[in-house]
């Protein structure tokens, strides 16, 4: 589906009825990185699922930054008449839902941080952007997908299901250039979300894969603590999976989070 916003058009999938959920992707990826929940969650909650600007079958222009990217979804909630959403995002879409808390905040209501952490990047992180940006403008999209698939999956998905493998390659393959740019920018600008965790006060759920060399369990575990008491926070370790459970481990992803929407009811 196609939703037409003020001076932005943004691809979404949605399914189900009941309590609305968002699932945001990473980077470089599209909507398709949670299709699994999305379809399993359906008979128990309202999953949205959208393309974020720049990715999918979303407009490619910026501007790119975090806020911006909350902003978008905050349109998208809008367009769909939605008051408030439990709020999912795995590594890029952490960074853009802990934009949503610090812009719209009484838009949220729970977190899912999958796969993702709150510091920013370091100069020789944010130089690495750069050069991949570079690498994409002159090689085009598969460069970034080859680049990135060894540390985007876990070894045990690479050494038994070459397919998962794949289709991830293939996703992080068709992304349009324009948007795998001003991503990287936006990754590489993004700030400080440390004291934003410090500020949560609905109920969060921290979803990491046991193998991610991305974004390790040290960094889940630092989320899990920096949020306050008040938030009843969980933190579950997905066995087997690297950087993108919900593909790698998808009923054990998907399990972990109809869970806790139960606690939600």
């Amino acid at each position: 589906m196609i939703a037409q916003l003020p001076g932005f058009q943004m691809g979404y999938d949605e399914s189900g009825e009941g309590l609305p959920v968002v699932f945001l992707h990473g980077f470089p990826h599209d909507r398709t990185l949670w299709a699994a929940q999305r379809l399993a969650l359906a008979p128990h909650a309202r999953c949205i699922v959208p393309d974020l600007r720049g990715f999918g079958h979303s407009s490619t222009h910026g501007p790119f930054s975090m806020d911006q990217y909350a902003d978008d979804v905050v349109m998208l909630l809008d367009f769909l008449q939605i008051e408030s959403a439990v709020i999912c995002g795995l590594s890029m879409g952490g960074y853009v839902a802990m934009a949503l808390w610090r812009r719209h905040p009484d838009r949220v209501r729970a977190f899912v941080f999958c796969d993702t952490k709150a510091g920013a990047d370091s100069e020789e992180a944010r130089g690495r952007r750069d050069e991949l940006a570079a690498l994409v403008k002159r090689e085009g999209a598969r460069a970034i997908a080859d680049a990135q698939i060894t540390g985007m999956v876990g070894s045990a998905t690479r050494e038994r299901r070459p397919e998962v493998v794949a289709g991830m390659q293939a996703m992080m393959g068709r992304q349009p250039v324009a948007g795998i740019v001003g991503a990287l920018q936006a990754l590489r600008d993004r700030p400080d979300s440390r004291d934003t965790l410090r500020t949560i006060s609905v109920p969060v759920l921290v979803v990491v894969g046991e193998d991610d060399v991305l974004t390790p369990i040290k960094e889940a575990r630092a989320i899990a603590e920096a949020v306050p008491s008040v938030a009843r926070v969980r933190l579950e370790i997905i066995a087997g999976a690297g950087h993108v459970p919900c593909l790698e481990r998808p009923a054990a992803t998907t399990h972990a989070i109809s869970d806790f929407l139960s606690t939600l009811a």
